[in-house]
């Protein structure tokens, strides 16, 4: 198991690529251990710099994946030149992909009215042999409030072995602490926007947009209102900060 992590401003973000990750979370399924495991791009660093509850999270997560490529480019930096980007989206349909031979079984919790039955769908007609266990649709509200006992009993109730989740984050590093205890999947996987972007309802930055490490731009452009505080602000922050880190004029513990 690869369990590596850099320090970014205190948050520990794991110095692995897909294959790894996809081997962590094959072992995990094997040898029946209970983890979730958070995605990290710019944004949930500065969420966890922010929140000493959010890093807490982050870092007891068994895997804290380089979402990112300024994540991916600042593990290098620091000597970890294994480091590949492992973005949400695309550990959702590598794993998907795999399961069609291994059997992993999958629960898809959150998204918008219908996105989670129409998301099945195309999993299971693209990768055949996919099993998709469960769907489940939770209302708007607090964290605390989707942490209830119907979901842990819709989820329980299909034994899956991942339970993939899309609310945003970082409400679903949140709800993934919360309900790791109540569930019995073997692992749980905050993905944020892949459930509208796999269920064709947002669209993806292209492949070359991604690897230059402006997809924040593309986004940005897509939803200005929503977004421009996170990208413009948190950003800026970001870049200050880990300057004052790589200078050693502050240090951060994990």
């Amino acid at each position: 198991m690869v369990t590596g992590r850099i320090n970014l401003l205190g948050v520990g973000v794991s110095a692995i690529d897909m294959k790894d990750a996809l081997g962590n979370i094959d072992q995990w399924i094997t040898s029946d251990q209970r983890q979730y495991v958070c995605v990290c791009p710019v944004h949930a660093v500065m969420e966890g710099f922010r929140s000493p509850e959010l890093k807490r999270i982050i870092n007891a997560a068994g895997m804290a994946t380089p979402d990112g490529m300024p994540i991916v480019w600042l593990s290098r930096l620091s000597g970890r030149r294994n480091v590949r980007r492992v973005y949400g989206p695309d550990l959702m349909l590598a794993e998907m992909a795999r399961s069609a031979s291994t059997g992993h079984t999958h629960f898809l919790y959150g998204g918008r009215p219908g996105v989670v039955e129409r998301l099945a769908e195309r999993m299971e007609h693209t990768f055949g042999g996919v099993r998709i266990v469960g769907t489940f649709t939770p209302p708007m509200g607090r964290v605390e409030d989707l942490c209830s006992d119907e979901a842990a009993d819709a989820i329980n109730q299909t034994d899956p072995d991942i339970v993939w989740v899309g609310i945003g984050s970082p409400k679903q590093e949140l709800w993934m602490s919360l309900m790791r205890p109540r569930l019995q999947a073997r692992v749980l996987i905050g993905v944020g926007a892949a459930f509208d972007f796999h269920s064709g309802l947002v669209r993806q930055a292209p492949r070359l947009i991604q690897r230059s490490g402006f997809e924040w731009l593309f986004r940005l452009v897509q939803d200005p209102r929503r977004l421009w505080r996170r990208y413009l602000v948190a950003n800026t922050r970001f870049l200050f900060e880990i300057a004052l880190q790589g200078a050693g004029l502050r240090r951060y513990r994990l």
